[in-house]
């Protein structure tokens, strides 16, 4: 929502108002009349109108006799039974005087038809009502609808203002270049892991952070579990399977002992699989808050560890091929980089200029080019104005058009 294109009043309130003013006209056209004569003309008209239709061509001419007393009865009592202070009464009396009689031809009908229409004003009175009272509904929750949107623009806004305090402009190298070391590590680790561990030694380790809810791992099917855990293929690594799944039955034949139960149990699955990454387990930007981002280190730290496991190895000799798995950042330990990254980006997190940091990653990752230009020059103050005073409009005309 732009302030800048918020209008004064806003216009739902100009709606409110109009709608709010329909339904006092609406009303006091019927208040005029009385609303029971008014109810009562509607009624009649809906009556008269549905017998005229209904007998115009049995009770004419020398139609149907028994027809013709059966409409002149009904009609003449309908009439009788208005109350003279009826809207259009009159005018139901001159249809009674034109058709007592002994017989009845198209013109009596032509006549009642045109006298009956007056009543027509009623059911058009409560029509008008019924949608003024809809249209009214519906603006006031126009109104309502708008005015929470605002509030949601104001704190926004008001976020923004506490952000107009912040050097803007400081580095963030040194929180980005701790958070990337932790999240590289972490994810080289992971993907060693899935390519070279065996499979049931990577589920367990899923299996055991999805009890941890600040890690936020997916708990593996069961049913995939239990074939990891009971078949001598578990042992092979997750990618491993993965590429089997995709083997012909035949082909598949010469690398487990069951290939129908690991099409079965993989392929089934593969949206889970192909979906598992180290994400869980890394750090997003901008980071949390100095504590939040703690806790949610130490609740991950077992974790890092188990993963960092597969750095553990002796240097691989000269002659050894070059593997395709990611290897650990250079800057850090070889054996443990996930471990060494976590501790050194939890201890940043006690520095005196952590928030203070973390509070421009916010600004610079939520905020465009003009949000931050605003920020910078306070125009975000001029806009916090627009939008309450905008508010209050809503909240005025609300409680100056509220109908019973």
């Amino acid at each position: 929502m732009d302030a800048a294109e918020i209008d004064s009043p806003p216009a739902v309130v100009d709606d409110l108002r109009a709608a709010a003013d329909r339904v006092a006209d609406a009303e006091a056209a019927i208040d005029e009349h009385g609303e029971a004569s008014v109810e009562a003309a509607a009624d009649a008209y809906r009556k008269a109108t549905r017998l005229l239709d209904s007998y115009e061509d049995s009770a004419t001419g020398t139609g149907d006799f028994g027809a013709y007393l059966q409409f002149q009865t009904e009609i003449l009592e309908l009439v009788d039974s208005l109350p003279e202070d009826t809207f259009a009464a009159d005018a139901f009396q001159r249809v009674s005087d034109r058709l007592d009689k002994r017989r009845l031809n198209e013109a009596d009908f032509q006549f009642s038809r045109e006298q009956v229409e007056a009543a027509g004003e009623a059911v058009a009175m409560l029509e008008e009502r019924e949608a003024a009272r809809s249209a009214y509904r519906e603006a006031r929750s126009d109104a309502k609808a708008e005015i929470d949107a605002l509030r949601a623009e104001a704190n926004r806004l008001r976020e923004l203002q506490r952000l107009a305090d912040i050097d803007l402009d400081a580095d963030l190298g040194p929180l980005r270049e701790r958070v990337d070391a932790y999240n590289n590590a972490v994810r080289a680790a992971f993907e060693r892991f899935h390519s070279e561990q065996p499979a049931r030694e990577l589920f367990l380790l899923l299996d055991d952070a999805a009890s941890r809810p600040l890690v936020g791992v997916d708990r593996p099917p069961r049913d995939l579990v239990d074939y990891i855990e009971s078949n001598p293929a578990g042992g092979e690594p997750l990618a491993t399977l993965i590429e089997y799944a995709d083997y012909s039955p035949s082909k598949l034949d010469h690398y487990v002992d069951d290939p129908g139960a690991l099409r079965t149990s993989v392929a089934v699955h593969r949206t889970y699989l192909n979906r598992l990454d180290a994400d869980p387990f890394c750090v997003d930007w901008p980071p949390d808050a100095a504590a939040t981002l703690r806790a949610r280190l130490d609740e991950v730290a077992p974790f890092v560890r188990r993963l960092d496991s597969v750095f553990e190895r002796d240097a691989p000799a000269d002659d050894d091929e070059p593997t395709d798995t990611p290897e650990p950042p250079a800057d850090l330990p070889a054996s443990n980089p996930g471990e060494a990254a976590r501790r050194r980006l939890a201890r940043f997190t006690r520095r005196d200029d952590y928030d203070r940091l973390r509070e421009v990653a916010v600004a610079d990752s939520e905020l465009d080019e003009d949000e931050f230009d605003r920020v910078a020059s306070g125009a975000v103050d001029d806009d916090l104005t627009t939008v309450t005073d905008a508010i209050s409009e809503i909240e005025v005309a609300l409680d100056e058009t509220a109908i019973e």
